[in-house]
C-alpha cells in the first residue's frame, strides 16, 4: 500500500474541516492503516468516522485488501507538533530535555519555543523559611526530548 497516497487521501479529507489536523499515519501489516488525528478544539467521533470513510472510498479492495482505524491520540502519549503545544496552552504539561524536567503551565507557543510557567517554594535570602517564586522557561523545540500533558483530577 502507498502511504503517500493514503496520506493525501486523509489531507482531502481534513481539508473539509479546517480544525483537523493529521498526527500520525502508520501502515502496519496486512495493510491495517492506523491514523491518528487531533483538532483545535477535540475531535468528534463523527469526524474520525467521516475521515475514516473518505479515505476507505479512495482505495479500492479489489486491489489491496485493508483495515482502517482513524482515532484521536491518547492523552497518555508525548506531544509532537507544535499545533498540539498550541491547544493545550493553559494546561500543565511534563517536558524532559537532555538534561531536566520541567513541570509547568504552557503560557506561550511559537515557530521557535514553548513557555512554561510553575511556582516554587525557595529557601529566603535573609532568614528563614521559604518563600513562594515564580518562574518559567523558555525552551526550543530542538531541546525537548519529550512533552506530555499532565493529567490532573480535581
Amino acid at each position: 500500500m502507498d502511504k503517500n497516497k493514503v496520506e493525501e487521501y486523509i489531507k482531502e479529507a481534513l481539508v473539509e474541516n479546517a480544525e483537523l489536523f493529521l498526527v500520525d499515519l502508520v501502515i502496519g501489516a496486512e495493510n491495517k492503516i492506523s491514523v491518528i488525528i487531533d483538532g483545535d478544539k477535540g475531535v468528534p467521533l463523527s469526524e474520525c468516522i467521516r475521515v475514516s470513510r473518505a479515505v476507505e472510498a479512495n482505495l479500492d479492495r479489489d486491489e489491496e485488501d485493508f483495515s482502517i482505524e482513524v482515532a484521536t491520540p491518547d492523552i497518555a502519549k508525548p506531544i509532537v507538533l507544535q499545533r498540539q503545544y498550541v491547544k493545550n496552552i493553559g494546561r500543565t504539561i511534563l517536558v524532559t530535555t537532555e538534561n531536566d524536567k520541567f513541570e509547568g503551565v504552557l503560557e506561550k507557543v511559537t515557530d521557535e519555543n514553548i513557555v512554561l510557567s510553575w511556582k516554587t517554594r525557595e529557601p529566603k535570602e535573609i532568614g528563614k523559611g521559604k518563600v513562594t517564586v515564580e518562574k518559567s522557561a523558555t525552551l526550543t523545540y530542538a531541546e525537548i526530548k519529550e512533552t506530555k500533558v499532565k493529567i490532573l483530577f480535581s
